[in-house]
């Protein structure tokens, strides 16, 4: 009786130890690809992650606008600029609104014009900028934040803000722009040949700060 019991005792340890060798055998492979399918899943969240973030600081802080930190000595951003006309109305209406300036409400106007010439969109507001502190001071009525068309025989007026961006655009680009003026240096030579120098460093410096 006593080796029937131990034979049914050992035929007992036999089953159990196939028991767990089966589930061995078959829960380690399926650990095994979990642990793979994981792996995987993690090492893709890694590296798709930064293009994704890149992509939307691109578009989002830019939006297709090309506006250099520092303009190069052939200023191309004077001529013509290809991007997304909200985000440039944007930065216009900001930096307008910075300094409380009037012609916040034609700020779209501005963009419109700028791409009608084929002109830098920031250019009129930087002139206006370094003329008239963004028209706090001109002739009262004139409409006139540009000092354009300001000679000893009288001041140039306008009849509202649109006229003057149109008149003021249209020219800086047939009377400028086109003739091979591209810098605010080469602007200064003939939009106001008496100054120092500062003219062109004000606008200059206005121009980059409309970011």
């Amino acid at each position: 009786m006593a080796f029937l019991s131990q034979m049914e005792n050992g035929g007992f340890s036999v089953f159990k130890g196939l028991s767990l060798l089966v589930v061995f055998l078959v829960l380690t492979p399926v650990a095994l690809l979990v642990s793979v399918f994981a792996l995987i899943f993690v090492a893709s969240q890694q590296t798709t992650s930064p293009t994704a973030v890149l992509a939307a600081n691109t578009t989002g802080a830019k939006s297709g606008a090309n506006i250099f930190a520092a303009l190069p000595d052939t200023m191309p951003s004077i001529e013509s600029r290809v991007g997304t006309n909200d985000a440039r109305v944007e930065i216009v209406k900001k930096y307008l609104n910075r300094y409380n300036s009037t012609l916040l409400p034609h700020a779209d106007y501005i963009v419109q014009v700028a791409d009608e010439e084929e002109i830098d969109f920031r250019l009129i507001t930087a002139i206006a900028q370094q003329e008239s502190n963004l028209c706090k001071f001109i002739p009262e009525g004139s409409f006139n934040c540009w000092g354009w068309g300001i000679h000893s025989r009288g001041t140039l007026g306008f009849s509202s803000f649109e006229e003057a961006i149109k008149v003021v655009s249209a020219g800086l680009k047939k009377e400028y722009i086109n003739k091979g003026l591209l810098t605010p240096e080469d602007i200064m030579s003939k939009y106001t040949p008496l100054s120092n120098g500062s003219w062109a460093i004000g606008v200059r410096s206005f121009i980059e700060d409309m970011e």
